[in-house]
């Protein structure tokens, strides 16, 4: 197949590869996807240009953000090739959306900081989607968003309708209530009810790090971390003990975990 080959490919070079990728003449692997075979990898790409983004590796968030315009592009095509959209209509509705959602820009709106013009957004977003209620705000958060991110954003929009704690201590009381329930599910042995309370203490754990303005998934994330961190402290000094972790008592595991926390904290 004849293409011309460039030292730099700007985005029309981008769709124009694309399409001769899904061709007949083009590569099997590309012709044969669909919008779910690929879903996971768009998932994959996000999370690895977040990852570059984490670590401010600038080279690697270069080629990450191609990856993720990659699937855009996939998609697109996939799309024009049934008759849907193309890549232009996606250019056209996002660019439509900002400007229909910045009237503090693009209008006669007023917005002298990131609250008002938050707000001016918020306002604009709701009057397009013709939301009427917050139950149906909170309904339009995505349910494929990761749990944590979902919580915060649904709980962020409860907060705007006003049905929110006035400060961080109701907040963390209802950790605690939350929590007594958990023991008591776990008494009980009820796996239905087991799984919802667990649910709740989750959910009533973000609330606190939303009023702490904390991001919820980023904790988790840095506390995972910390645990691995630890573990590889606590397995390296069980080997230097001459300690089989196996078959170790738990206490005696639990006696090496403070010693590599007291040893981290004297580093500090």
């Amino acid at each position: 197949m004849e293409f011309e080959k460039k030292k730099r490919y700007d985005m029309q070079d981008l769709l124009n590869i694309m399409e001769i990728l899904r061709s007949p003449e083009g590569c099997p692997w590309d012709r044969a996807q669909t919008h779910k075979s690929v879903r996971a990898n768009f998932i994959e790409e996000t999370y690895e240009a977040i990852e570059a983004i984490d670590t401010e590796d600038r080279p690697l968030l270069l080629e990450e953000l191609g990856d993720v315009l990659l699937q855009v592009v996939l998609h697109s095509q996939i799309e024009k090739e049934a008759g849907g959209f193309t890549f232009e209509d996606v250019v056209d509705g996002v660019a439509q959306k900002l400007v229909l959602r910045h009237p503090h820009v693009f209008g006669d709106v007023y917005a002298g900081n990131e609250e008002e013009a938050l707000k001016s957004w918020d306002a604009a977003k709701k009057a397009s989607k013709d939301q009427k209620t917050v139950t149906e705000v909170l309904n339009s958060v995505s349910r494929a968003l990761p749990a944590l991110i979902r919580s915060e954003k649904v709980q962020k929009k409860a907060s705007k309708a006003g049905f929110d704690w006035p400060d961080a201590q109701g907040a963390l009381e209802k950790v605690q209530e939350e929590l007594a329930e958990v023991r008591e599910a776990a008494a009980l042995g009820n796996q239905e009810d087991s799984m919802e309370e667990v649910g709740d203490l989750l959910f009533a754990s973000v609330n606190v790090a939303r009023f702490m303005h904390v991001e919820p998934e980023e904790a988790l994330t840095r506390s995972c971390d910390k645990f691995i961190r630890r573990f590889e402290k606590v397995e390296k000094m069980a080997q230097a003990k001459g300690i089989c972790m196996e078959t170790a008592s738990l206490e005696e595991l639990d006696a090496l975990w403070d010693l590599v926390k007291a040893e981290e904290k004297r580093e500090r």
